[in-house]
């Protein structure tokens, strides 16, 4: 493990093996580096890397870049981008799971607990979304119609060309506001929001029987498919997004992530945390017309190359999960 620099502290951090739980297209891995297709455009060429070892371990540069922003940068920034959360809930994700390295003394010591007060978080004002547009054009090249997109408070900014995609809460305040580039993959939050570690999206319209998967895009993929659906924004589930869900009308989940190590590691997570509490399913998006284990990356690659019936076959072939499902809501009632 080689030590990265993160809020003025060395951690020494296992570089690749946070990279190997995600997609890559064209990779060809080495002892000290990763050279791959960008993973923040739609490239096809081995035009980024990531260093593992030396000074420079974790940094990384993208030969191909359409703006300064994501032309290089260290491995906070590439991992806050692959694990879909903010620059600061990477940090300390980081910081949780490897501790701070004592570089004179070889040893790891993990930080301080903090107990803090839980404070209460103005939602963000709606007004923000005044400044932007309808503009469904990019979204609609993925599949998802109007109708999905204003049902889901879609919107567009001219200024930064994104695709502007609201998080609310149950109670359909405005909780964070995402933007997603229409020429590439990078994406940003609205400053001053709730962490997205806090949310869940969609739940303020999630009905009995819901889908649950990771990105925004993949829940609006559902939603055309005519589904009901929830996204975690990433690949980490932890009890608020637990929380959320019991309180919430669903009394069935259905999963289906991304089918690559991360979204293995989600599914575990989201059925250890969900079991019991309501009836789990498990979905799993083939490739139109192969039932032989042939998997596609997502829901939305799977609409966008195979339509809406693709998704509506890996419901139909859910499979309940082995456990024992108890209603905890109406159990001791007298139902």
């Amino acid at each position: 493990m080689e030590p990265i620099r993160i809020r003025g502290q060395d951690v020494a951090v296992d570089i690749r093996t946070e990279l190997e739980q995600f997609n890559w297209v064209r990779p060809k891995w080495s002892s000290d580096k990763l050279i791959a297709a960008s993973p923040f455009r739609y490239d096809k060429t081995p035009s980024f890397f990531v260093n593992f070892t030396g000074q420079y371990a974790g940094c990384w540069g993208d030969s191909g870049a359409y703006d300064a922003e994501w032309a290089s940068g260290n491995f906070t920034k590439l991992l806050s981008f692959l694990r879909n959360e903010t620059y600061e809930e990477t940090e300390e994700y980081l910081l949780g799971e490897y501790g701070i390295n004592d570089s004179q003394t070889n040893v790891i010591t993990l930080r301080p607990v903090r107990l803090q007060v839980q404070r209460s978080r103005q939602s963000l004002s709606a007004s923000i979304l005044a400044n932007y547009t309808e503009d469904y054009a990019y979204l609609k090249s993925r599949g998802i119609s109007e109708e999905v997109q204003r049902q889901m408070g879609v919107l567009y900014d001219r200024e930064s060309r994104a695709a502007v995609i609201p998080w609310c809460s149950p109670k359909k305040t405005l909780e964070s506001v995402k933007y997603r580039t229409v020429y590439g993959k990078t994406f940003w939050y609205h400053r001053g929001g709730r962490p997205i570690r806090e949310l869940v999206y969609g739940i303020d319209q999630a009905e009995a029987t819901t889908v649950i998967c990771e990105a925004e895009i993949d829940a609006m993929s559902w939603l055309q498919a005519g589904y009901s659906a929830v996204a975690v924004g990433g690949a980490n589930f932890n009890a608020q997004k637990r929380d959320l869900l019991l309180r919430s009308k669903i009394s069935e989940l259905i999963i289906c992530c991304d089918n690559d190590k991360a979204g293995g590691k989600l599914r575990r997570e989201i059925e250890a945390a969900m079991k019991g509490h309501v009836r789990v399913r498990q979905a799993y998006v083939r490739a139109d017309g192969h039932n032989d284990g042939f998997f596609v990356k997502d829901a939305n690659e799977a609409l966008v190359k195979y339509g809406v019936s693709s998704l509506r076959e890996a419901v139909e072939e859910a499979k309940i999960s082995d456990q024992l499902y108890v209603n905890l809501r109406t159990f001791g009632r007298g139902r």
